[in-house]
């Protein structure tokens, strides 16, 4: 993987942080996370004049990746709310490099060096150190485990399905900017439709949310999607994950959480893996 390409995903994991931390934060999950949803097709919407449609082998793609990115929003919804963030987040994120890296062999006929088999095996249990395996399954309320052990499953599904369809539209950043502009609508629509009675105060109170929140997911996604079209799926997959390192600083930086030595084994192993996966 060329140093751009780990620059800009880099960037991409600290913007994917950012949106999740401010989510967690929030009095009200489900309103906010469809803020984000819809603040994020309203800005990418903004961009459509700018690229042509895809073509119509692309369009099967993004209607899967919308249809499960509706259960990645749902499943983020649930696992946040009944775990803290620390929890959940580390175990959404922590396994789907590895079942990308698996299946990507068979779907895109990737095959993996050592080093960078290495490279994601390390990244990926970096992100659980920091997480802490303890509190992963014990401990921690089982509703969160099992929401973010499907949102990994739905993690990778989406990762490897918008992989094929950005390269198979011909224009990366194109099929991201228009598959973005649609994805969030479902699912901030139904919520509307569901908690009809308070989305439009909570709206006029925290709409800044939704744009700030959108934006960094937007951006954040527009770059996984070129990366992976550079890179190999599997690298950039592990990549992203670092992410995990910048909500554990956003913690401690904003919400005081401590970040002692598990935290610090762990953001080190996750620089070894990154150091691997430029081999």
């Amino acid at each position: 993987m060329s140093l751009e390409v780990t620059a800009w995903v880099l960037a991409a994991a600290l913007m994917h942080a950012a949106w999740n931390v401010l989510v967690k934060a929030s009095r009200n999950l489900m309103l906010d996370t469809a803020g984000v949803a819809f603040g994020m097709s309203v800005i990418a919407a903004c961009l459509l004049p700018f690229f042509p449609p895809p073509p119509a082998a692309a369009w099967p793609f993004m209607l899967m990746s919308i249809v499960l990115h509706v259960g990645y929003y749902s499943a983020l919804v649930g696992a946040y709310r009944y775990g803290d963030l620390s929890h959940a987040y580390p175990l959404m994120r922590g396994l789907p490099p590895l079942l990308v890296a698996l299946f990507a062999m068979g779907l895109l006929g990737e095959h993996p060096s050592a080093a960078m088999w290495g490279g994601i095996a390390l990244v990926s249990v970096g992100v659980l150190v920091v997480g802490g395996f303890h509190r992963l399954f014990i401990g921690a309320d089982a509703r969160s485990t099992a929401f973010a052990l499907a949102n990994a499953v739905v993690i990778a599904g989406y990762t490897l399905v918008d992989a094929a369809g950005g390269r198979v539209s011909g224009d990366a950043i194109g099929y991201a900017v228009w598959l973005l502009a649609l994805e969030g609508l479902p699912f901030a629509l139904a919520v509307a439709w569901i908690r009809r009675d308070a989305v439009a105060g909570h709206l006029r109170r925290y709409w800044w949310r939704g744009l700030a929140g959108g934006f960094c997911s937007m951006a954040s996604y527009v770059i996984a999607i070129w990366a992976m079209s550079r890179a190999p799926v599997a690298a950039v997959a592990a990549l992203r994950e670092t992410s995990v390192i910048f909500v554990a600083l956003i913690g401690a930086l904003w919400l005081r959480e401590p970040f002692g030595a598990r935290r610090i084994a762990g953001a080190c192993l996750v620089t070894g893996g990154v150091v691997l996966l430029r081999f």
